[in-house]
C-alpha cells in the first residue's frame, strides 16, 4: 500500500516506557484524529472499565463492531508491552462504518459517532446506556411568549456542548455563559404560541436538567461561508478547574439534579494547521495526575504551562475539544 507523505511521517514506532506510563499510536492513513480521541478515551478511565465488564463473546468475529475493536485497543494501550499499539483493525472497522481512512475528519464528529456506535452495536443495552450516561447532558429548551407569558418546554440531551467563540480573545467561562443566554425572537423569527393562536415575539433559551460525570466541550473554531471554511486561531483561555454553578448558575432548570458542579480538566484535543489541512494531537492527564502530550507515536511529559499553549494565538496550535471530569469523581476508584 502506498502512503501519502502526511501518512508516512507518522509511521514511527509507538513509544512506551515505565517512566512515561503511556503508549503512543502509529499514524496510519491520516489517523491522527482517531489516535487523539483514543488517547482521550484511555484517559477517561471509566470507559475502559465499563468495556471490560462487557462480555463480547457474541460478537468476537464481527469486524464491523466498533465497541469490540475499541475494547481491544484500549486494553492494549494499558498493557506494559513495548510493542506498538496495533489499532489497524479498529481503523478498518471505522472505515466499514463510514469513518473513512485516508480522509481528514472533524474530531468532534468522530467522537459523537463513536459514542453512537457504542450505543447501537453493543449487545448489552444496560451497559451501553451506562457508557452514554457518562457524557449525557440533559437539557430543556424553553420558549416563552412575550405577549401572554406562557412557556413551552422540550426535553432533550447532548453529549457535548458546542460553544460559539468570538474572533478576538475569549474565556471559557464567558463562552459557557453565552451558550445559556436566552435570546429574543422577533419579526420573521417569531414562533407560534398555542395560547395566543398566532406567531408572537418570544424568548428562547436552554436550561440544564443534569450534568454528567464527563463534560465534553467543543470550541467552534471553524466558520463556513460562501468562500469556504476558515479556522479561528483566536485565544480561548480555559481553566484547569471551574465551578459550573458559578459560571452559569442561571442556566439550571428548577428540577436540576443538585450534584457537585465543580469540574477538573483531564484532556485537551488540539488542532494545528488550517481548516482543510490540519493535524490533531492531545494533552491528557494520567491517573497519576501527570500531564502528557501525545502526537501520534510520540509521547512526552509536560506541565500545565505547556497545556496552556493550546489557548491559541499565532502558533496555530489551538484547543478544539476540552474534557472535564466532575471533581467529586476524581476520588473514585481508578485503574492501577
Amino acid at each position: 500500500m502506498a502512503f501519502s507523505p502526511l501518512c508516512w511521517v507518522g509511521k514511527l514506532t509507538a513509544l512506551r516506557s515505565s517512566d512515561l506510563g503511556m503508549r503512543g499510536l502509529t499514524n496510519y492513513c491520516l489517523s491522527c484524529c482517531v489516535n487523539t480521541l483514543l488517547q482521550t478515551f484511555s484517559a477517561t478511565w471509566e470507559l475502559p472499565q465499563l468495556l471490560d465488564r462487557w462480555d463480547a463473546g457474541g460478537v468476537q468475529e464481527d469486524d464491523r463492531n466498533v465497541p469490540l475493536q475499541l475494547k481491544k485497543v484500549l486494553a492494549t494501550m494499558r498493557s506494559d508491552s513495548p510493542e506498538p499499539v496495533h489499532h489497524h483493525d479498529l481503523l478498518h472497522c471505522l472505515d466499514r462504518n463510514r469513518v473513512r481512512l485516508n480522509k481528514q475528519h472533524d474530531a468532534d464528529e468522530v467522537f459523537l459517532s463513536v459514542l453512537n456506535f457504542l450505543l447501537q452495536q453493543m449487545d448489552n443495552r444496560s451497559l451501553a446506556l451506562e457508557i452514554q450516561n457518562l457524557y449525557k447532558i440533559r437539557t430543556e429548551t424553553v420558549l416563552q411568549c412575550l405577549e401572554c407569558g406562557s412557556v413551552q418546554t422540550h426535553d432533550s440531551y447532548q453529549l457535548s456542548l458546542a460553544l460559539h467563540i468570538r474572533e478576538d480573545r475569549n474565556a471559557l467561562e464567558d463562552c459557557l455563559a453565552s451558550f445559556f443566554k436566552h435570546q429574543e425572537l422577533r419579526g420573521a423569527n417569531c414562533c407560534f404560541c398555542p395560547k395566543c393562536q398566532t406567531k408572537t415575539p418570544s424568548k428562547q433559551g436552554l436550561r440544564l436538567r443534569s450534568l454528567p460525570r464527563i463534560l465534553c466541550l467543543n470550541l467552534k473554531r471553524f466558520r463556513r461561508s460562501l468562500f469556504g471554511t476558515r479556522k479561528l486561531d483566536c485565544i480561548v483561555a480555559f481553566p484547569e478547574s471551574f465551578d459550573f454553578s458559578q459560571v452559569a448558575g442561571e442556566a439550571f432548570a428548577p428540577d436540576f439534579a443538585r450534584v457537585e458542579c465543580r469540574y477538573t480538566l483531564y484532556a485537551v484535543v488540539v488542532h494545528s494547521g488550517f481548516a482543510m489541512c490540519g493535524h490533531y494531537t492531545a494533552f491528557v492527564r494520567h491517573v497519576t495526575q501527570q500531564w502528557y502530550y501525545a502526537d501520534d507515536s510520540r509521547v512526552k511529559k509536560v506541565t500545565w504551562e505547556d497545556v496552556k499553549t493550546a489557548y491559541g494565538g499565532d502558533n496555530g496550535d489551538t484547543a478544539y475539544m476540552l474534557m472535564y471530569r466532575r471533581s467529586c469523581d476524581q476520588e473514585a476508584p481508578k485503574p492501577e
